[in-house]
């Protein structure tokens, strides 16, 4: 037996290959990217006001009068960023909130983070936002073409605008008569009368 007359056998796909499959159809259907920088934008904005940095013998503690506002803010973009992730539809709303909190993040927070959680909830606030759905994609000719075409008929007549005029004749030409077409014709200006006075 040659090579070139075995049969080919597919390599069984490893468990590793079936997740990383799964995940990349799960994260297509839904805003990823925007959902994770507004939860990677919680963790400056949570941490900065908390931090106790030593350098050396110099120990900087950060703490101000707004930590709770940080805690709350941090907070929400996180609670904002899993939404993303497992309830699409709010995409919108939580979008926008992430920008804004993370513009109120800006004086309440270190100056949002010292920048990094204002960045990345602005973008990620943005890319949440301008998500939309992938259309679905169509079906191939054969079976199920007829189907296709009639949903397809139908989702015109839905978006069709119907004027007066033509529900009228809709009814039927037996129950409206029907009376000759006038065609435009430009009419000639008129003389202005002149009063004497």
């Amino acid at each position: 037996m040659t090579s070139a007359t075995t049969t080919a056998q597919p390599d069984p796909m490893s468990g590793f290959h079936k997740a990383r499959l799964a995940f990349r159809a799960w994260r297509r259907t839904r805003p990823f990217w925007g959902g994770l920088l507004v939860l990677l934008a919680a963790g400056p904005i949570l941490y900065f006001p908390y931090a106790t940095l030593s350098l050396g013998a110099l120990r900087i503690q950060m703490s101000t009068t707004a930590g709770a506002g940080s805690a709350v803010i941090g907070l929400l973009l996180m609670a904002l960023g899993i939404s993303c992730w497992f309830q699409p539809m709010i995409r919108v709303f939580a979008g926008i909130a992430a920008i804004v909190l993370s513009i109120i993040s800006l004086p309440v927070s270190n100056f949002g983070g010292f920048g990094l959680g204002l960045i990345f909830g602005i973008l990620g606030g943005a890319l949440a936002c301008s998500w939309a759905p992938l259309k679905a994609t169509p079906q191939p000719a054969g079976e199920g073409a007829a189907d296709a075409a009639v949903a397809e008929r139908s989702a015109e007549a839905d978006t069709q605008v119907v004027l007066p005029t033509q529900q009228a004749g809709a009814a039927g030409p037996a129950a409206q008569p029907t009376a000759p077409q006038q065609q435009w014709q430009p009419q000639e200006p008129q003389e202005e009368s002149k009063s004497v006075e």
